[in-house]
C-alpha cells in the first residue's frame, strides 16, 4: 500500500524551541508540513519515520554538533534538501556548506542567525522545484535515494530516454542590467526518485567512463535549444567540461561537429572548467585548450579562488573568463574577507584581459557591490533559478519589464 506525500516536509533541528516554532510557522505558511525537534535523538527518529523532503539544521547543538550530523546524514545517503543555520559567522557557514557537499548532501543555502522571515520563506518556496516531478513513499518498498539510484545501467538508460535534461540559468551584464547569456546545467528527472542534481551523477559518470557520452548528450540538447537565439541576439551559452575530458584530444572536434549540426557560431559558446581540473595535466590541457580557442570557443575557469594553482598556469593557459566562486559572493555584504577576495580577483582578471563573472548573487546588495567593483557578469537566484528550456525562453521574453521590476534591478 502506497502513501503519496502531497506536501513537502521540513524537519527542523534547533535547540531553541522558540526558533523551531518560528520556522514551523513560516514553513506552514508556504504550504509545507513542518516538525521542530530540539534533540538529535528525536531528529534522527523523525528522519526515519517522518521522511522529510527538507531539513533545517542548526550547527550549534548541546548534545552533538552540526558537522557530525551532516556526516551521519551523508553516511545514510540522505536525499533531503538541507538548509544550514548558525549564528557563529559566515566563514563557519561556508565551511559547513563545503563539508556537506563533500558528504554528497544537497544544500540549498546557508542561513545566518538572526534571519528575516522573508529569507527562509524565499528559500522554501524556491526549493520546491526539486519536487516538481512528484514522489511517493511505500511502506513495503522505500523509494531509493539519489545515490542508490545512480548506476551504470540507470545512467545509460537515462541518457537514451532523455531523462537527463538541460536547464538554464541566466547571466546578467552588470553594467547594463540586461541578459548576457545562460549557463547550461544538467538535471536528471528520475522516474522514481524525482530530481537528481549533478553532484550525484556527474562524479559517477566520470568514474564509470560515461562522462563523454553524457557530455555529448548535454551539448547536443543545449545547442539545439540555443540555436533559436544564434541569429537573434548576442547572448552566450556556457557549458561545463569535466576534468576527465581535458585529456581527450578529440573533444574539440566533437564540440565543433555539434556546433555545426545546430548552426551555432563557436564564439557564442563558453566552456567552463574548474580551476583545479585545468591544472591537473598542464601539457595536455594546454594543447586541448589552445585547440578549442583556435576554433573560436571561449574558455572560463569556474569556481576561481577555491583551487591551489599557481599564477603562472593562469597566465599560460588561454582562458577568456574567470568565474568568482559563489562562496565569496553569497555573503559578500556581511564579509569583509569576501569583499577583498572578489576585488582581488576582478583586478587580477581585468589586468590579464579576462571577463569576470560572479555566481551566487542572491540579493540586491551583492549585485550592487559587483557593479561598483566593475564585475562584468553576474548570475544567481536573485535573477532566476535554473529553468528548463521553455521556462528560460519565457523568462527572456519577460525581461526587462516584469523581471526587472520584480527583482528591483533598476537603480534609483
Amino acid at each position: 500500500m502506497s502513501q503519496t506525500i502531497k506536501q513537502p516536509r521540513l524537519l527542523i533541528l534547533d535547540d531553541d524551541p522558540e526558533v523551531g516554532n518560528f520556522m514551523v510557522a513560516i514553513a506552514q505558511g508556504v504550504n509545507f508540513e513542518a516538525l521542530a525537534t530540539t534533540q538529535a535523538e528525536d531528529f534522527f527518529q523523525a528522519l526515519e519515520t517522518w521522511q522529510p523532503t527538507h531539513i533545517a539544521l542548526d550547527l550549534v547543538m548541546p548534545d552533538i554538533d552540526g558537522i557530525e550530523i551532516l556526516r551521519q546524514l551523508g553516511e545514510s545517503a540522505c536525499s533531503a534538501t538541507i538548509i544550514i543555520i548558525s549564528g557563529i559567522g559566515s566563514r563557519v557557514l561556508e565551511a559547513a556548506y563545503r563539508s556537506a557537499a563533500k558528504h554528497g548532501l544537497t544544500v540549498t543555502d546557508t542561513l545566518p542567525k538572526p534571519f528575516l522571515p522573508e529569507k527562509l520563506r524565499s528559500l522554501l518556496i524556491n526549493s520546491r522545484v526539486a519536487l516538481a516531478s512528484g514522489f511517493s513513499v511505500t511502506k513495503a518498498h522505500r523509494v531509493p535515494s539519489a545515490q542508490q539510484a545512480v548506476t551504470v545501467v540507470a545512467l545509460i538508460t537515462a541518457i537514451e530516454k532523455k531523462e537527463i535534461e538541460v536547464w538554464y540559468q541566466p547571466k546578467i551584464n552588470c553594467k547594463t542590467g540586461t541578459p548576457a547569456g545562460f549557463e547550461a546545467l544538467a538535471r536528471w528527472l528520475h522516474p522514481e526518485v524525482g530530481l537528481i542534481l549533478p553532484d550525484h551523477f556527474i562524479p559517477f559518470a566520470e568514474q564509470s567512463g560515461l562522462i563523454d557520452m553524457l557530455t555529448d548528450h548535454i551539448f547536443d540538447q543545449a545547442l539545439e535549444w540555443f540555436s533559436t537565439y544564434s541569429s537573434q541576439s548576442d547572448i552566450f551559452l556556457s557549458l561545463n567540461i569535466s576534468a576527465h575530458s581535458l585529456s581527450d584530444m578529440q573533444l574539440a572536434d566533437r564540440i565543433m561537429a555539434i556546433c555545426q549540426t545546430h548552426a551555432v557560431a563557436t564564439d557564442r559558446i563558453i566552456l567552463e572548467m574548474t580551476e583545479t581540473s585545468a591544472m591537473t595535466d598542464p601539457t595536455t590541457t594546454l594543447d586541448l585548450l589552445t585547440r578549442l580557442r583556435i576554433k573560436g570557443l571561449n574558455l572560463s575557469i569556474d569556481d576561481f579562488g577555491t583551487g591551489y594553482s599557481s599564477m603562472i598556469r593562469l597566465v599560460q593557459l588561454p582562458f577568456s573568463e574567470l568565474k568568482v566562486d559563489k562562496m565569496f559572493v553569497i555573503n559578500v555584504a556581511q564579509s569583509t574577507e569576501s569583499q577583498n577576495v572578489i576585488r582581488a580577483i576582478i583586478g587580477l582578471g581585468h589586468s590579464l584581459g579576462l571577463r569576470i563573472t560572479a555566481e551566487g548573487v542572491e540579493d540586491q546588495a551583492a549585485f550592487q557591490f559587483l557593479q561598483d567593483e566593475g564585475c562584468d557578469l553576474a548570475q544567481g537566484y536573485w535573477f532566476a533559478r535554473p529553468m528548463n528550456g521553455a521556462q528560460a525562453a519565457q523568462w527572456q521574453l519577460a525581461w526587462p519589464t516584469a523581471t526587472l521590476e520584480s527583482s528591483q534591478l533598476a537603480k534609483p
